[in-house]
């Protein structure tokens, strides 16, 4: 204990004599220098949105996730994920260009989580899209996954998984820890956003990827806190 006390010191004093950026925006920040190298475009979205958004994705009060969603009144609430903002964005988009439209956002979402050390209420994600890929967008979705997996240094396998909201998704596992999942379209979600044509996405959580590659043991050691900064404990 000793020993972790004051490996845990060191690394507060390592910060106030060397300040850098937070763990979590220099992932951010090489994340987005790497999909802007490919074509993508960072947007920003509102987190509150529109319960008729929830709803299109088909997330009502029979949904596993409707119980998880922090509502602000009858008619919004916080994220609880980034993809009905940018299906709108995306579909917006469409309009300028016949060629492939390519967007990502990088910010947080919501949930009500049981206290675990894989889960955050407030928790950062990436989510990347794009429609009208050049190539198959399975294969495409791949090589985004493997874009954003070499900046993690991270080994990495590939699963196929059933879900609550895509029915079907491309899941990266870290050992036996999921930090992604990924869907192609057409898809059955899509007609309601207006969607007509192939599209391949995946979303990434941060925090997760972060604590691995830092050899954490808890998630809350890398986002959002008070507790916590850069994995160490200043309270």
């Amino acid at each position: 204990m000793s020993d972790l006390v004051s490996l845990n010191e060191r690394s507060i004093k390592g910060m106030i004599s060397s300040p850098s950026r937070h763990q979590l925006a220099q992932l951010e920040s090489d994340i987005s220098e790497i999909l802007i190298s490919k074509g993508f475009i960072e947007v920003k979205t509102p987190a509150i949105i529109s319960k008729a958004a929830l709803e299109k994705m088909t997330i009502t009060p029979e949904h596993p996730l409707y119980r998880q969603v922090f509502f602000i009144d009858e008619k919004r609430c916080l994220r609880p994920m980034l993809a009905p903002n940018l299906y709108y964005v995306m579909r917006k988009l469409r309009d300028h260009t016949d060629g492939p439209v390519r967007i990502f956002e990088i910010g947080s979402c919501f949930r009500k989580e049981s206290r675990s050390g894989a889960h955050l209420e407030e928790f950062t994600m990436l989510n990347l899209v794009e429609m009208g890929p050049e190539k198959d967008a399975t294969e495409a979705l791949k090589e985004y996954i493997c874009d954003i997996m070499d900046i993690t240094g991270l080994d990495y396998v590939l699963s196929r998984e059933e879900s609550d909201v895509y029915k079907e998704t491309i899941d990266v596992m870290v050992g036996d820890m999921e930090v992604s999942s990924g869907a192609v379209g057409p898809h059955v979600l899509d007609a309601a956003h207006d969607v007509h044509e192939p599209w391949s996405g995946v979303g990434f959580g941060l925090e997760r990827l972060l604590m691995l590659m830092k050899n954490k043991g808890s998630v809350k050691k890398t986002g959002r806190s008070l507790s916590y900064l850069n994995g160490a404990k200043i309270n």
